[in-house]
C-alpha cells in the first residue's frame, strides 16, 4: 500500500512536512497546501516558497493547485517544471465557502462543460504528469458518474477520489459505493481518500477493498503523526517523547521564519487545534486547552497540553508509563 499525505491549509507546510519525514514512516508522496496561481506569480509568493527545492530536502512533494482558468494553470505548471517536479496534482475537492463561490475546488464540478474544456486544454499543453483531487460532485453523489465520463477521456495520472460531495463537507460517513464505482469505471490509478483516522479504520477499508493500492491520509495523519508506523506494525501507538521533539522541531523550525513570540504562538495553535483537539471530547477538555493557550510562552503551553493525560489520550496516543 502507498501513503499519502493530505494537504490542510497553513499546517502542513514544509515544516510539517520535514519534521514528520524525519521522525515518523514517510508518506510515499506530501501533496501540499493548494497553490492558487495568478499570472503574476512569484518565486517568493508564500505558496511557491513552499514548494521550493531547497525547503523541501528529502519528501516527495507532489505540488497542488487551485484554478478555474487553464492559462494559471500552464503558467503555474511551467514554473514547478523549472523547479525540477515531475507531478502535480488538480485540486477539485476543497469545499470552502470563498472557494467554491469562484467556481473552484468542488465548485468547479457543478459546471462539466467548463470543466471538460479546461481538462482538455491542460492535459493538451501540460509537460508535467497530472492527477486528480475529486469529490463526487458539488450537490448530490449522482453528478459523479457523468465526471468519470469527464475524467476518463484524459491521462490522469491518478485519481484521488474523497467520496463525498461538497455540501457534505466532512460530515457523516464516505459513501463507498460511490468509491466503488469511481474504482471499478476509472481508466487511471485510483487513490482513496476519507476517514481514515485509526488503524481498524484502515483494517476497514482495506477489507472491503482488498485491490485498492493508495490511501491518502489528512486529519487523522494530523492529529496522530504516527499513524502509518502504526498501520505497519512498526509502532503500537504514538510515543509522547517522540511527540514532544516533533512540535519542538516544529516550533524551531518557525522561529527560524518568524519573528515575536506571538504570531509564532498563533502558528503553533493552528497545528495544536488539530493535532491535540481532533479526537478530543471538547466540550469536557476545551477549557484546558483553551487555559493552556492563554499562557505566554512556549513550553507553558506545551508542559499544560502534554501533562493533561486527558488531552493526550483524546489525540489519539497514551502517555508513557
Amino acid at each position: 500500500m502507498k501513503f499519502y499525505m493530505a494537504p490542510l491549509e497553513g499546517i502542513t507546510g514544509y515544516v510539517f512536512r520535514n519534521a514528520h519525514y524525519n521522525y515518523f514512516h514517510p508518506a510515499d508522496k506530501y501533496f501540499t497546501p493548494f497553490i492558487t496561481p495568478g499570472l503574476n506569480s512569484r518565486r517568493t509568493s508564500k505558496a511557491l516558497k513552499d514548494v521550493l527545492p531547497e525547503n523541501n530536502r528529502g519528501p516527495r512533494i507532489i505540488p497542488q493547485i487551485l484554478t478555474n482558468r487553464a492559462d494559471e494553470f500552464i503558467y503555474t505548471e511551467k514554473q514547478l517544471a523549472e523547479m525540477g517536479y515531475d507531478e502535480i496534482n488538480l485540486n477539485l475537492g476543497c469545499p470552502s465557502g470563498t472557494v467554491v463561490g469562484k467556481r473552484r475546488g468542488s465548485g468547479f464540478l457543478a459546471f462539466q462543460d467548463e470543466l471538460n474544456r479546461f481538462l482538455e486544454e491542460i492535459y493538451g499543453k501540460a509537460e508535467l504528469k497530472i492527477s486528480i483531487k475529486t469529490r463526487l460532485g458539488k450537490d448530490n453523489p449522482e453528478e459523479f458518474e457523468a465526471l468519470l465520463d469527464i475524467y476518463n477521456q484524459y491521462p490522469l495520472e491518478e485519481l484521488i477520489i474523497h467520496p463525498r460531495t461538497r455540501e457534505e463537507f466532512y460530515r457523516g460517513k464516505p459513501n463507498l459505493t460511490m468509491f466503488q464505482l469511481g474504482f471499478t469505471k476509472s481508466r487511471c490509478p485510483v487513490c482513496y481518500n476519507g476517514n481514515i483516522f485509526t488503524k481498524p479504520d484502515y483494517d476497514s477499508f482495506c477489507s472491503q477493498f482488498p485491490e485498492v493500492t493508495a490511501v491518502m491520509l489528512g486529519r487523522g495523519l494530523v492529529a496522530n503523526p504516527a499513524l502509518i508506523d502504526v498501520i505497519l506494525g512498526e509502532r503500537e501507538d504514538m510515543d509522547k517523547l517522540i511527540l514532544r521533539e516533533f512540535h519542538d522541531r516544529i516550533y524551531a523550525d518557525y522561529s527560524e521564519m518568524m519573528s515575536g513570540e506571538v504570531p509564532l504562538l498563533y502558528k503553533m495553535k493552528e497545528f495544536w487545534n488539530y493535532a491535540i483537539c481532533l479526537f478530543a471530547d471538547t466540550k469536557k477538555y476545551g477549557k484546558k486547552i483553551r487555559k493552556a493557550q492563554s499562557l505566554k510562552s512556549y513550553n507553558e503551553i506545551v508542559n499544560a497540553l502534554f501533562e493533561t493525560e486527558e488531552i493526550v489520550q483524546g489525540a489519539g496516543f497514551k502517555p508513557n508509563e
